[in-house]
């Protein structure tokens, strides 16, 4: 069966690995690994109230798409500790022809990740305040921005956020300190499908800008 596949960019999505992500309990356990690290199938299976058999099975499988492997530096005995391969998954939906098996199953796992996101921010906003230190609540950011763009610009803007959190992500990709909790960042840039491209006539009617 055909494995993602790795370069220096990170992991390349292929159809095998596609489908395996498609299943959603197989997101959720992509997910976990990032969010939380290492974790046996035990552990997952409290988390996901499933049990440890179904949890090792579809580990297996994300480990033969190149997604996780196992964490040999822990565990003991005959226990197995499972991480995410350490690097950045790339799936560009649009390199894909329409209509294809592949771009049918990128919508797929794309959707089982924006669920699962949102699962965490809801879970956030309905508990963060009494489960959570007050210093946690206040340096939280939950920002929409709405701006009139050209493509370029777009562009331009996707790529300095990506570098910005890249740079900063970098100082503490390996910390082990006191103090330290999961922290998830999300960003999404993207144009709104019914949102109409101005034309010379509407130049000088820029919109108001919104910003909550």
């Amino acid at each position: 069966m055909a494995n993602a596949k790795h370069d220096d960019e990170g992991i390349l999505l292929d159809l095998g690995a596609l489908k395996a992500l498609g299943h959603p309990l197989r997101a959720q356990i992509l997910d976990a690994l990032s969010a939380y690290g290492p974790a046996t199938a035990s552990m997952l299976a409290e988390r996901f109230d499933d049990s440890s058999g179904a949890l090792s099975y579809h580990l297996r499988q994300l480990e033969k798409h190149g997604l996780v492997r196992e964490d040999t530096g822990r565990g003991v005995g005959r226990e197995r500790w499972w991480m995410r391969v350490p690097q950045p998954i790339a799936l560009d939906a649009s390199a894909f022809a329409p209509n294809s098996a592949e771009r049918v199953a990128s919508r797929i796992v794309i959707g089982e990740w924006q669920r699962n996101r949102f699962d965490r921010l809801q879970r956030f906003i309905n508990d963060g305040m009494s489960a959570l230190e007050p210093e946690w609540i206040q340096h939280s950011v939950i920002s929409t921005t709405n701006r009139q763009l050209t493509a370029e610009q777009l562009q331009e803007l996707s790529e300095l956020l990506s570098a910005t959190l890249d740079a900063f992500l970098d100082k503490y990709r390996d910390q082990n300190v006191p103090g330290m909790r999961p922290v998830q960042v999300h960003i999404d840039v993207f144009p709104l499908v019914d949102g109409a491209v101005t034309g010379p006539a509407d130049v000088g009617g820029g919109g108001e800008d919104d910003k909550r």
